[in-house]
Parts: structure tokens; sequence; C-alpha cells
């Protein structure tokens, strides 16, 4: 995703002793001779590459961060005005070749930009203000830097930086991030803060920015900017783990400097140790740190600066960045060995670094009391949950928070629930989040698309939440008139273009929401509500043009949009980042009836191969930043093609399905820098990857079932939140045998092109064998293909 929508106007934590011991015992067992299911672990671990994605249009980033923690502490080697920054979403772009510093918070893989809070660089020498130009050498304080030089590992990140002679190291935990600096000898050392820079520039985005050195050498401080999100708040607090022996702090705005100590029992030497302005940054010194390490410990709260100090007791009492880097690792091993995965190692590498980047979003962000900061920019107290943030829900429904329900404990997944739901009561307008991060809206993107992540949650059995609540807040949300057409959409059963963009898109994506809603309302005995939305799902009917085959946007008269081209895209047309040959797709919920309205399976068929097939100028999209990875019209790069390879397998052709999976998995991603294709959108394109490897896939969520593609792993096994294991076997899986011959559950014959949730969680195993020529009998009747529309099969 790239922009916002328009606003709605117009239209706990672990006491020191027990963290100290729980790092000791991973740094231990980290060493020691380990058991079949460590082995597994470490594999995983050691599989990973956080570069993957860092290149191209990936938009990820290297540094340091726990699963699903809220700091995210990463090198950042450009800060972009608002024109040049997409390239630059996660602050690190491989093909760079200085680093501008280490800030504590970031987006993975997003297509648009902020954050970035918080940023330190350790300098040798002099000490400059200002960041200087990528373009030329020792320019400002920025630091060329090598990429030979350069480690990155889940929770761990290294760099020497070049013009200072400095090793930097980097690990965190959930709170924390944990910076160690190596500096030269014979040169003075210094740490500059900068509250100036923030990714996504633009003059006048900070509001506001306080930095203070209190007595007891602890810096504090806040900022508040008007981005993305407006009028977000973030508190930081830091330690040395050596005496400051000076220091600088400076509004450059206003050219104010206030240097030096307090003279000691000055009345007012906390004014004099502290600064507020738009434009502060902060120099800090370090008489003994000669030729000698310097660690430096830095949490953020949304709620203030006392609460930020609580997160560093809390997490970080002490000053041991090994033992801190050994519990990182721990705690990536444990969440990465939710799979075994045995391919060969590039496959194994992107594997695992697909899971990996699953595994950073929605982050937390709440102090280690339990307190956070929501919607309405009020304090709120978190009770029996843990509260998470940065939902990129239009990217993120449709296969990683499914992925989720796999892959993490229960707990978790009922933590992002009742978070929505959280925010939801915090709203100012009562509605669930449509793209939230740091507790604030953003109003980007179309549809209101947590419905699908709950009601895929509770339809799989997830209810630590209050369910009557949950269904109250998605209907609540599917009928909030204000929003994006919503109104119009109730009274008409479409989304007007005369009156709103994107018509045909909102429709379509409304329609499946609907849908989701009718599901849970079906089974929790609501049948008003269900028989209500499952009439709205079907509103999918009201873009269908019967003449030209493709989805196109009603006016309120009820004619379709003329002049019509089903190749147009960009702000302002029918469809959301996307044109008609990639959104006329979008039915998942109802796949048989858009096979009848295509005339039969032989004639969608048709109809797909020519978005495959097609010769598509990759020019055409040039303004439309996020449409890659292009495959004739099929962009893998964007979320509205995702399920699109899968719906051969509905008309009755699976071994089409197979095909093209073999197509999209070899072109769309690589072991490399620039190895996907497209932004991974807080972790949607690898979910993508993940589950399609194991061989099937979400397409319609809630709906408890999955599509059979075809394995890309010879063998993987998924310990389930259950504790019980399903393993997918792929015998004779090689380049030459990459069509499904037959397939068994747990030694039964599988005839059917899709498998059942509840398959799943039961454990067992699927075989499949593998042949070098397609099947064409297997899975093609009518009853062994995957999920049709109805509230209940």
């Amino acid at each position: 995703m790239t922009r916002p929508t328009q606003p709605l106007t117009s239209r706990r934590a672990c006491p020191a002793l027990r963290w100290l011991a729980a790092a000791a015992l991973a740094a231990c067992a980290l060493g020691a001779s380990a058991g079949p299911a460590d082995e597994a672990g470490r594999r995983a671990y050691e599989s990973v590459d956080p570069f993957i994605g860092t290149g191209g249009e990936g938009h990820t980033f290297p540094g340091a961060v726990v699963p699903f923690g809220m700091i995210q502490l990463s090198p950042d080697t450009e800060i972009q005005p608002r024109k040049q920054a997409y390239g630059w979403a996660a602050g690190y772009r491989y093909s760079d070749s200085s680093i501008v510093g280490f800030s504590h918070t970031h987006f993975s893989g997003t297509g648009h930009s902020d954050l970035g809070d918080v940023l330190l660089m350790p300098i040798a020498g002099e000490v400059k203000l200002e960041r200087g130009d990528s373009k030329v050498a020792r320019s400002g304080y920025r630091s060329r830097f090598r990429h030979d030089d350069e480690v990155a590992q889940p929770g761990y990140y290294a760099v020497t930086l070049d013009d200072y002679k400095i090793r930097a190291e980097l690990t965190a935990t959930e709170r924390v991030g944990v910076h160690r600096y190596r500096f030269p000898k014979g040169q003075p050392a210094h740490v500059l803060v900068d509250l100036r820079t923030s990714l996504y520039d633009y003059p006048g985005k900070i509001l506001w920015s306080r930095l203070r050195l209190r007595a007891d050498g602890t810096v504090t401080g806040y900022r508040e900017t008007r981005g993305w999100a407006p009028g977000r708040q973030l508190y930081f607090a830091m330690r040395f783990s050596r005496a400051v022996s000076g220091h600088g702090f400076h509004d450059t705005e206003a050219d104010v400097a206030y240097k030096g100590f307090p003279p000691p029992g000055e009345k007012d030497s906390t004014k004099r140790a502290q600064i507020e302005g738009r434009q502060v940054v902060g120099s800090l010194d370090f008489a003994d740190a000669d030729g000698k390490d310097l660690v430096v410990k830095v949490s953020i709260s949304p709620v203030s600066e006392d609460s930020a100090i609580a997160n560093l007791d809390a997490e970080v009492p002490g000053w041991d960045f090994d033992g801190v880097r050994a519990q990182a690792r721990a705690t990536w091993t444990e969440a990465l060995s939710a799979i075994e995965a045995d391919a060969p190692e590039p496959v194994r590498k992107s594997f695992y670094t697909a899971l990996y980047h699953t595994l950073m979003g929605p982050s937390l962000f709440m102090d280690s009391d339990g307190r956070y900061r929501g919607p309405d920019n009020a304090v709120h107290q978190a009770k029996g949950f843990r509260y998470h943030s940065t939902f990129s829900l239009w990217d993120t429904y449709r296969a990683l928070h499914p992925l989720l329900t796999l892959v993490q404990p229960e707990r978790r997944n009922n933590d992002f629930v009742n978070s929505l739901l959280a925010s939801r009561r915090h709203s100012p307008y009562g509605i669930l989040p449509i793209w939230s991060f740091h507790g604030q809206e953003t109003w980007c993107m179309v549809g209101y698309h947590a419905v699908p992540v709950i009601a895929d949650a509770y339809m799989k059995g997830i209810r630590g939440y209050d369910t009557g609540e949950a269904l109250d807040a998605m209907v609540a949300s599917a009928s909030y008139g204000p929003y994006d057409g919503i109104a119009q959409y109730m009274q008409l059963g479409y989304v007007p273009i005369d009156e709103e963009g994107e018509a045909a898109s909102k429709t379509l994506e409304y329609a499946f929401d609907d849908w989701t809603i009718a599901r849970m309302a079906g089974d929790m005995g609501r049948q008003d509500i269900a028989a209500k939305f499952e009439k709205r799902a079907g509103n999918w009917k009201h873009a269908f043009d019967p003449n030209s085959g493709f989805m196109r946007a009603r006016k309120r008269n009820g004619a379709f949009r003329e002049p019509f081209d089903p190749t147009a895209s960009g702000y302002g047309t029918d469809y959301t980042e996307g044109n008609a040959w990639q959104y006329s797709w979008y039915v998942p919920q109802d796949v048989a009836g858009l096979i009848d309205a295509h005339g039969g399976d032989a004639k969608l068929v048709a109809k797909l191969d020519q978005v495959f097939d097609a010769k598509v100028d990759p020019k055409v999209f040039e303004h439309m930043e996020d449409i890659t990875g292009l495959i004739g019209w099929y962009a893998h790069g964007n979320e509205p093609s995702h399920h699109v390879a899968y719906l051969y397998g509905y008309a009755g052709q699976p071994w089409r399905t197979q095909e093209r999976l073999k197509q999209i998995m070899a072109s769309q991603y690589a072991p490399r820098p620039d190895g996907l294709a497209g932004n991974d959108d807080l972790g949607q394109m690898s979910a993508w990857y993940v589950f399609t490897a194991l061989g099937f896939y979400p397409v319609a969520p809630a709906s408890n079932e999955y599509a059979i593609g075809r394995p890309f792993l010879p063998k993987a096994t998924l310990n389930l939140p259950n504790g019980k294991r399903f393993t997918a076997i792929a015998d004779g899986l090689d380049d030459a045998h990459t069509y499904i011959g037959a397939a068994t559950l747990n030694g039964q014959p599988l005839d059917r092109s899709f498998l059942r949730h509840e398959e799943i969680m039961a454990g067992g195993e699927l075989r499949f064998t593998m042949q070098g020529e397609p099947n064409k009998a297997w899975a093609s009747d009518p009853e062994q293909r995957p999920y049709s529309m109805s509230v209940g099969r």
C-alpha cells in the first residue's frame, strides 16, 4: 500500500533477577549439546537472512528485533524527503554505502513510511550536527560502511562505521534496544541523539521534542510528530555503561544551545540540562571510552519518560549485551521452530526468512505496567491482554493473520483480537482499526479488514475475548456510513463511482468482509445478522459486467462508468492499487458464483490464462509504485493478486494452479537482498510464500479451508499451538517432478484440493506423491473443489 484514503471528516514486566537468570540459561543452552528439537531450532535460526528484502522493492530492514517487539532497532542509510521516501520506507536500502545512524522504530516491508524515532550515531572525533549528503564522502555525521563488515541475524546486527573506525552492535528486547560501540583509541568518543530526523521526512513533521539529562546520567525525552498518524507521541529513556563527561543540547531551528553540566546544587540545574523545541539534537561525551566498549540502553514508551525508565529497569537492568543477544536468539529459535522444514539450503533460507518476516507485526505497543495510548490519544490500562498495534489490515488479513493462528500461541492471537477491540472502544468513531500503528489511525487503504481477522480467529476456536462485543464491533464497522461510501453501499448494494473513488474495489472488499460477519454470526446463532450480511456478501455481483467479463464501477444511476479501459490504474480510477485485470477475481467467498458469472469452468480458466499470458510493458505501472512482480497482468508484488493462481483449482484444474505457483515462486522470490518482488507489507508477501511452500493457502479467511496448491518443500512439520504436529511430505519432489500425482491424509486417499483447518489442528500427515506430468483426474470433480459461498458447508 502507498497512501491513505481521505480522512473520515471528509466523507507485564520480568523482575531483574528472573530476567538475568533467563538470559544466562539461554546463553548456556546455546553452547550446550542439543537434542533433535534444539538442532531443528538452531538450523531454522541460522537459515534466516535478514538482508533478504532490503534491496529492490521489499522494503524490509536488517536490524535487531524480537518477535512482535515494540523496539525495531535498525540502521538508517537515508532520510529522504517526502517525494523520494518510497524506496527508503524501512530506513535502510542495500544499495547504499553510508549510514546516518541507528533508530529504534521501523516498519517491515511497507509501501508507506514513518517512524525512525530516536536516532543514535556514535562519533569518534569532531561532532557535526548535520547528517550530510550520502553522495559526499565524510559529509556531516554520517559514515561510510561496507557489506563485508555487516552481520545480520534475528535479534542482532553489527557493522563497522568506516569513517569513525567504530564497531557498532545492536540487539533488543521487547521494549529496549541495546547498542554496543567499540571506539578507537586516541579519539574523543561521543554519541549523537538526533530527534530532528524521521523516515518520510518533510518540514514541520516534528511538532515538538524534548531532550533531558537527569542527575543520575539517564537521558530522557519525547517527541510528537505530524506524520502518517497525526499527533503521535513517543517517549524514551537511555542509559550508558560509562559516565557522561559532557554534553551539548541544541535546538537548531531556534539556534539555541546548552553546553556542559550545570553547577552542583544550582536551582535551575534541571532546566540547564534539558532543551525543548522542534529541531532538537544532542551530543554526549564519554571521556573514558577511549578504545573501549560503551553499552547504551534505549527504551521507548507511549505514556511518559518515567514509564520509559520503568521499561528499562524491567527488561534490561544490567549491562550484559551478550546476555541480551543470547536471549533474543533463544526467543527467535523458539518462534522459528514452529515449523521444521527440510529442503535444500537456498530454499530453506528463503523459507525461514519468510517465516521470520511474518513474526514482526502486529507489534507490541504498551509499557511493562500494561499502559498504552489509544486512538483517542489518551492513556489506557490493558487488563488480561497485551496491547498491539501496527495493523496493516488490507494486506495482512489475507494470509499473515491466518498463518499466525497456526504458528503462534493462542494467547498471542487473542491479544491481537483484544487489541483491535480495545482500539474500537477508544475510537472517536466507534469502529475497528483500518490501518493503525502506535495506537493511532492512518485511514490507509480500503475495507474494514479487522472484521475478517476477528472472524477467522473466531471460526478457528480462538475465543479469549468477548465474542458478543466482537460481533457488535464488526457490525458497527460495516455500518458506519461516513466512511468510504458505506452509506451508499448499504443503500444501493454497491459504492457509486460518481460519489466515491475506487468504487469497484470497495464494493468487492466490503462484500468479502460482510461474508465473514455472516460466518461468525451464523456460528453464534445470530441468524438475523447472518442473513443480512450473507445477502450483502453477494453485492460483488453488482460490480460484474457480463459483457466485458470484468469487475467495474457503477454510477448512482446504475450504469457502468464509461469509457472503460481494463488496463487503467491509479488513484481516481475504479480500483485500489490495481486495474480490472487484477481486481476482477476478488470474490474469494463465492468463486463458484464467479465461475457461473463467466459461463463455466472453461471460460474462467481461459480468462485466467489471459491474465498470466498477456504481454505487458512494465512501464504502464510506472505511476503506481506498488504494482510490481508482473507475470502478464498478474502482479505478485501487490495483494489483490495473491489468491488468483489458486482459482484454477476451483474450476476443476488444480494442475494449472500447480504450474502457475511454480512460475510465481521461481520469479518472485530469491535468497538475496532483492529477493522480494514487492513490499513485504508487514509479512503478507512472506506469509504467502510460507503457505505456498507448505502446499496450501487460505484463499477465503474465516472459511476454515485451505486450497491445496503444490508443495515446494520435501518435508515440513508444523508444531501446532495445541501441542500436536502436522507433517506435509512430498515424495519424489524435484525440478522434474512438480505435479501432484496423488495425495493421502493420515494414510487415506485425499481426492479433494482443499484441507480443513480442523484436519491440520488434529495433527497427522499429509503426503503428496509428485510426478513429472499433470494428473488431470485428481481433485477435478465439483465436490472435490475448495469452498463456495454459503454460511455453512
